[in-house]
């Protein structure tokens, strides 16, 4: 199973004095140094953490595979066929949200997925989509031409030990009807170092994305070893 380390907070540490530092291609370099096979970030619409100047270095930098999380719009889609990264995954966003909340609703914006996703293949650009655990929603990325689906494991990591187990079986059974629908499936959202241990059981599943809990790691460790102990793991 691969690891995709996801950066944005190194930028919203940054963020939060308005400095020069921490550099986000630094961090992600030193991941990829450490066992790495991707690096993420959310490009959101009001710039929050990432900016447009980190995804330039990080498309120069990055040799694994340069991953940008964006919403369905025209602004992202301009962004995504002047910068080319190895894949976009998309994402549903609101202004006011701290992080990610759910996924997006394929069902429901189908027709604007599907122009999106035929933007991204004009350039030459990976789609994947960021969606809960849900067999409608796997089937319609499917439907639109999506690539790859990250199953968001954000209810899994919050539920309670009496919850686990059920929402655990909804990723397992999401992950495998995208495996027969010949999607690479992908997961990530809320995982850290003691409950990825059953999600990187799930053979379907063939690359994490995890960005938190290897940065709060990273702050007092260092991003080499937090990125090697999560590699470890998987």
């Amino acid at each position: 199973m691969r690891l995709a380390v996801n950066i944005d907070h190194i930028a919203t540490l940054r963020e939060a004095r308005k400095a020069r530092e921490p550099e986000p291609v630094a961090a992600a370099l030193i991941a990829e140094m450490a066992g790495a096979q991707g690096i993420t970030v959310h490009l959101r619409s009001d710039r929050r953490h990432i900016k447009e100047r980190d995804l330039q270095l990080l498309r120069q930098a990055v040799a694994t595979k340069l991953n940008v999380e964006m919403a369905v719009t025209a602004d992202m889609a301009r962004v995504a066929l002047e910068l080319h990264p190895d894949q976009v995954t998309l994402v549903p966003e609101r202004p006011q949200e701290l992080t990610t909340e759910g996924g997006l609703d394929v069902v429901l914006h189908a027709a604007a997925v599907e122009d999106f996703v035929q933007q991204m293949h004009q350039g030459g650009i990976r789609v994947s989509i960021f969606l809960d655990p849900d067999g409608d929603q796997v089937g319609k990325a499917n439907a639109v031409g999506a690539d790859a689906v990250e199953i968001n494991t954000g209810r899994y990591a919050e539920a309670s030990v009496e919850s686990t187990a059920g929402e655990l079986a909804r990723i397992v059974e999401a992950a495998r009807l995208g495996a027969r629908l010949d999607l690479e499936v992908l997961a990530g959202h809320g995982l850290n170092y003691t409950n990825v241990i059953a999600i990187a059981g799930i053979p379907e599943i063939v690359e994490l994305n995890i960005g938190h809990s290897i940065v709060a790691r990273a702050a007092l460790v260092g991003m080499e070893r937090a990125v090697r102990d999560m590699v470890t793991l998987l």
